[in-house]
């Protein structure tokens, strides 16, 4: 199994290239089963929930080439509509296939998924909103079996919470639907937004894109015409090496990057004493002289995400005050906590509320990574703690990151991946 070591280090300089947004491209691939030919999909990032659902989308018998960035599905071919549990145990997005393979092929049975152990992400909205539309559901032996004798209607949906993956499968869902769907408190992130226009690109109409209501027009199960494009930056990687530029206090540009997309992540780094130079696909950060302490919370877009709160956690603990970080999202998601307090980090946890303490020094030692993103969080108190950090179960980090270490060490980092 493999692992990073890191060394602390002054400063990082130089350009990093962020890839095309993980969280994007999973949803975008699901879509090409809504496509009468081939799909063409460049920019995904050569991570392995990609490879994943590209390989589930292939064990269901669609055609699949996968090099470098570029992707092309041909689900034209499809031959199977069960998803089976030993890929979809591995990825919760792996459920974004229901949606499109039910609206598709009148049934569906996918295994209840799995993926990081952040908190409960249920499913019910996702399930309860399918039988709305007119689909017969049942949970068996682990599967969600569904079918829709009639096919799916459109309908009246309101979410009783906001879901980023809820929202992008029931759009799909109701793209092949009769008549149309309304859906009120939609996900707004910019990786639905890019699920919509392309939808809307292939001839579906669908009004209200980017806001809390969306209404679908679908197509009575006409299949689309879907072209090639590309898959829109990650911001959460974006947001990630800014981190890494504001913990170690170092001027460093991304490039290929969307900052409209990075908003409240800017503001907040802003607060700590960052400031930015911004062009139409650019960042550079110059860092603060003293890292300011900083109040957030985490709640859907386009307020502070959720896949953000682990790096700034890290980076609280070199702010000098108080820093109060408030999860609302997902119930489990401070267990990155404990490493951070085993490197010396000053943190109290009270219910979703973090209280961190700062300035600590941090030392490195070994820890371990609990989630995707609390990877992330010891990957940057590593690049400042001293001595030497040692970053166990990295296969969370490779989930969603392309090559961080390489990218990190092209700008000073002192970081290589080592196996256990």
């Amino acid at each position: 199994m493999d692992y990073l070591q890191l060394q602390n280090i002054d400063s990082l300089a130089g350009t990093i290239e962020i890839s095309g947004a993980k969280n994007a491209s999973l949803p975008l691939i699901a879509m090409t089963i809504l496509a009468k030919k081939s799909v063409t999909i460049t920019n995904l990032p050569q991570v392995a929930d990609i490879r994943t659902l590209l390989k589930l989308l292939s064990n269901l018998g669609a055609t699949v080439t996968f090099e470098g960035t570029k992707a092309v599905v041909d689900t034209s071919v499809l031959t199977q509509t069960k998803a089976t549990y030993d890929i979809v145990k591995t990825m919760r997005a792996s459920i974004l296939v229901l949606g499109p393979i039910l609206a598709r092929f009148g049934h569906c049975e996918v295994s209840l998924p799995g993926g990081c152990a952040i908190g409960q992400r249920p499913i019910d909205l996702h399930l309860k909103a399918l039988e709305q539309m007119g689909a017969h559901i049942e949970i068996k032996s682990g599967y969600i079996e569904a079918t829709t004798p009639n096919g799916l209607q459109g309908c009246e949906i309101i979410f009783d919470k906001i879901t980023v993956t809820g929202t992008a499968n029931i759009v799909m869902a109701a793209v092949l639907a009769k008549g149309k769907t309304t859906l009120t408190n939609a996900a707004r992130e910019p990786e639905v937004v890019q699920l919509c226009k392309i939808l809307q690109k292939s001839g579906v109409r669908i009004d209200g894109i980017g806001t809390a209501i969306l209404t679908i027009y679908g197509t009575d199960g006409k299949l689309l015409d879907i072209d090639s494009f590309d898959v829109i930056p990650d911001r959460i990687e974006a947001g990630t090496y800014l981190c890494a530029g504001a913990i170690t206090q170092s001027e460093i540009t991304l490039t290929h990057v969307e900052p409209k997309h990075l908003g409240s992540v800017l503001a907040k780094l802003e607060e700590m004493g960052n400031t930015f130079t911004l062009t139409e696909n650019t960042i550079t950060i110059h860092p603060a002289k003293e890292i300011k302490p900083v109040k957030l919370v985490t709640q859907e877009y386009p307020a502070f995400p959720t896949d953000m709160q682990a790096q700034f956690l890290a980076l609280a603990t070199q702010a000098h005050g108080v820093s109060i970080i408030e999860e609302k999202l997902f119930e489990n998601r401070f267990m990155h906590v404990s490493e951070l307090q085993r490197m010396g980090a000053d943190i109290t946890l009270n219910g979703h509320t973090a209280t961190v303490n700062g300035k600590t020094a941090l030392s490195g030692t070994d820890v371990m990574a609990t989630d995707l993103r609390a990877s992330s969080a010891l990957v940057l108190a590593g690049l400042i703690a001293e001595g030497e950090t040692n970053i166990h179960r990295i296969y969370h980090l490779d989930r969603g990151y392309v090559a961080l270490e390489k990218k990190l060490e092209a700008v000073g980092a002192k970081i290589k991946r080592l196996k256990e």
